[in-house]
């Protein structure tokens, strides 16, 4: 039997209400994405996922600008990086989905470069990152400074995530000497980041 006019036209209405609301759901989705980047970055960031099975990219958006950004994982952290590091983290993701995590990750990471199947992570790289709750440093760029030491830069290495919390954050170098040597810098004073006490 088929459904009469008034019946095909409801059916026709949810459909696309749905599929509104589809779209409406991937543009919030995209938005909060490219939020941790400055403003003038995010119209043309492209935005991408990684298959949980495969470790396979998946883009939302394509973008045309130096920076990619991910969607807010489930806990809570949204990430953008530079697009020229790309390949280490298509890698990462694709031996994430084999199984392999932390050290051994990592491991795995230096001996593919080595091996010059992926670059060296461009030092001076700058990844931006937000996180939903006070409870952690909320809003935070970090520079990549692979092999580099506080006494090389100047950098100071005093820990600053109780004042990060407080909304009063200064940047600090973690790591110093090895291949993941970086500096955290405490976003103050915006919408997203941690407020002062």
């Amino acid at each position: 039997m088929f459904p009469s006019r008034m019946t095909f036209a409801a059916l026709t209405a949810g459909l696309l209400s749905a599929s509104l609301a589809s779209a409406q759901s991937m543009d919030e989705i995209i938005a909060k994405a490219v939020s941790p980047l400055p403003e003038d970055l995010r119209a043309d960031a492209t935005v991408f996922r990684y298959d949980e099975d495969t470790g396979e990219r998946v883009i939302l958006r394509e973008g045309t600008n130096h920076v990619e950004c991910q969607p807010t994982d489930e806990e809570g952290f949204t990430w953008c990086y530079p697009v020229a590091d790309s390949e280490r983290r298509d890698l990462s993701a694709q031996l994430s989905a084999q199984g392999l995590e932390g050290e051994e990750l990592q491991e795995a990471l230096q001996r593919a470069e080595r091996a010059g199947q992926i670059k060296p992570m461009a030092f001076g790289s700058l990844i931006y990152r937000r996180f939903d709750t006070p409870d952690r440093i909320q809003y935070l760029y970090v520079v990549m400074l692979p092999g580099a030491t506080a006494e090389d830069l100047g950098m100071p290495t005093g820990r600053q995530r109780d004042n990060a919390l407080a909304g009063k954050g200064l940047p600090w170098m973690m790591r110093p000497g090895t291949p993941g040597a970086h500096l955290m810098i405490p976003i103050n004073g915006t919408e997203y980041s941690n407020q002062a006490n």
